[in-house]
């Protein structure tokens, strides 16, 4: 199955430019050593929340944006050897020195993805979600994620992924776990669900926070401490 190397990053808002055009020169490389899809999602309709939130996952400041994004692997095999043939290109390192945004307070790490539902590329608004789960919760997770999804694509999505942690670190700023507010025999888990567009997504939402079969009774996660919001893609290649 797909894996999944997920970012959370802070980028001044006036950056933007400089950030998309920082992202499409490192296309190539990623796709050079076995990167399938490069997404890069700026923030739009990120909600500010009670204890935690995606602004706070990567400590912004006043005049940032956040983003949400992503490159997608076959198996983490290619993303791993990705990595090391990454650190080590003289390209990468070039341009590595003239970063448009706030390196140490990127939030990354690998999630393998438990279930992947609908058809990826070309998706006009994304929402993005991290949360708390119970590491032992990982099939019950699956088994969730896979009886929602569909309800997502009946309401106009076209596509639900979901993956949890498998290679994610501490950071001396800011990681994965300090933003689920990390609890003992918890992971992070990564997800997103692509739309259309936006009006797509705001009447999709609609109908699916309608629906009686999304009641979330049954989520073996903390939706308390669930953290995500809307993007609009600024990279998808």
């Amino acid at each position: 199955m797909t894996y999944v190397e997920g970012f959370l990053v802070a980028v001044r808002t006036a950056n933007k430019d400089a950030y998309r055009e920082h992202a499409e020169r490192s296309v190539s490389l990623f796709k050079e050593f076995g990167a399938a899809r490069l997404v890069e999602g700026w923030g739009d309709d990120v909600p500010r929340g009670k204890r935690n939130d995606l602004y706070g996952a990567v400590a912004a400041e006043e005049g940032e944006t956040v983003l949400f994004s992503w490159f997608e692997y076959p198996d983490r095999a290619t993303r791993d050897a990705a990595n090391e043939k990454i650190m080590a290109d003289p390209r990468m390192k070039a341009m590595g020195a003239d970063m448009p945004f706030d390196g140490k307070r990127m939030v990354w790490g690998g999630f393998e993805s438990v279930a992947d539902v609908g058809t990826p590329g070309g998706a006009g608004y994304i929402d993005g979600v991290v949360l708390p789960l119970p590491a032992a919760a990982r099939d019950e997770y699956r088994r969730f994620c896979s009886a929602v999804a569909p309800v997502f694509l009946e309401y106009g999505a076209t596509r639900v992924m979901d993956a949890v942690a498998d290679d994610v670190q501490d950071g001396k700023v800011t990681d994965f776990n300090r933003a689920i507010l990390r609890e003992e025999g918890e992971v992070a888990a990564f997800g997103w669900v692509e739309w259309p567009d936006k009006a797509a997504r705001d009447a999709g939402w609609e109908k699916v926070m309608a629906d009686p079969r999304m009641t979330g009774e049954d989520a073996p996660f903390d939706g308390k401490r669930m953290i995500f919001g809307g993007f609009v893609p600024l990279l998808d290649a």
